[in-house]
Formats: structure tokens, C-alpha cells, sequence
């Protein structure tokens, strides 16, 4: 076997095994939000800086499918939660917008808040999710599209681990599609 070959097949085989583990992890995950009863660690977060820090994690995915990401939210928004399951739902919603952006598109970030709630949006412009989908999109295991899906790794369970860390935190995520637009909306309480 040449040299280039083996190369290549290794690199196929560390591929796979990311995405295994990545699976793993996700399952496990599920596991502990269905098993027991989950306890968050609530402290003060600069939500401006974790979604600045976060859309820098993923300028590598954006530079791939030529996307843009404009974030959109006042400077120190602070907010009560659990930040690494936070983090999880926003690396969940961003991640799934670029995987279903079409190409030289831009994903929009927004922050929002009245006295009592804070408002976040993950908009972007894709595939037009038909409604009887939407409503079943937070549903463990379900995919939208299972050929494209496993292509990007999901196992249906993004979404649904995202809605339990936001019910945990009292708080409500939705998912809206029409005209070529998807948007996720995350409703977090302050208190």
C-alpha cells in the first residue's frame, strides 16, 4: 500500500472516530438529563463574551461554507445560568445553522431583553423546514434529514439536549421557518 494511500485511509479512520466519539459523548449526555436529576451550577456570565467567544470557535466552519456571523447584542449582558450547558445550547443552535446555511450566507445573532427575560435568536437563511418537521425538531433522535445529517455526525440529539438545559434554566427555546429563513429562539428569566 503507498504511503499516500495509507495516509488517506487513516485520516478516514481518525475522521470516523471523532465522529464516534462525538456520538458517544451525546448519548451520554442524553443519559444524564433522562437518569437523574440535574443539578446547575448558576453563576454570573457575561453572555456577550461567551457568544463573542463562541462564534471565534467556529470561524473555521464559517470560513468552509464562505458564511458571515454578525452578532448583535449589547456589551455585558450578564446573566444568571449554568454556563458550560448554556454553551452547550448555543454550540448546538450555531453549529446547526452553519450545517444548514446555504453557502455565502450570514448567520444573525441576536440579544434582546425586557425587565424580566432575555431573548436570544439564531436566525439564518437555509432549507425552509416544513411545519409538521418544526414540530417535532426537539424530539430526541429525530432528524430533519437523515442523509444530510449523518453526513454532519447528529444523532437527533442536539436539539433535544438543548431544550432540557433550557427548560432546566425555567426558560423556553422555538423554532421558526418560512421564505428560506430558520430561526431558534431561546426565552431565559433573569431570575
Amino acid at each position: 500500500m503507498s504511503e499516500e494511500l495509507r495516509v488517506r485511509y487513516l485520516s478516514i479512520a481518525l475522521e470516523k472516530s471523532e465522529r464516534l466519539e462525538a456520538l458517544i459523548d451525546e448519548f451520554f449526555e442524553i443519559t444524564r438529563f433522562n437518569l437523574s436529576n440535574i443539578t446547575l451550577q448558576y453563576s454570573k456570565v457575561n453572555l456577550t463574551r461567551l457568544l463573542e467567544q463562541l462564534t471565534y470557535e467556529f470561524r473555521p466552519m464559517f470560513l468552509e461554507k464562505n458564511l458571515k456571523c454578525e452578532l448583535e447584542m449589547a456589551p455585558d449582558v450578564m446573566i444568571s445560568c449554568d454556563a458550560d450547558r448554556i454553551q452547550r445550547v448555543f454550540d448546538n443552535l450555531l453549529r446547526n445553522a452553519v450545517n444548514y446555511s446555504f453557502d455565502d450566507g450570514t448567520i444573525h445573532i441576536a440579544a434582546t431583553q425586557n425587565e424580566n427575560n432575555l431573548c436570544i435568536q439564531f436566525v439564518n437563511c437555509g432549507n425552509t423546514i416544513p411545519q409538521e418537521k418544526l414540530e417535532r425538531i426537539f424530539e430526541q433522535f429525530y432528524r430533519l434529514d437523515s442523509a444530510r445529517s449523518s453526513g454532519n455526525g447528529g444523532a437527533g440529539l442536539g436539539l433535544a439536549i438543548a431544550k432540557e438545559i433550557v427548560e432546566l434554566h425555567k426558560g423556553t427555546i422555538t423554532a421558526r421557518s418560512e421564505n428560506d429563513i430558520i430561526e431558534f429562539e431561546v426565552t431565559i428569566p433573569f431570575s
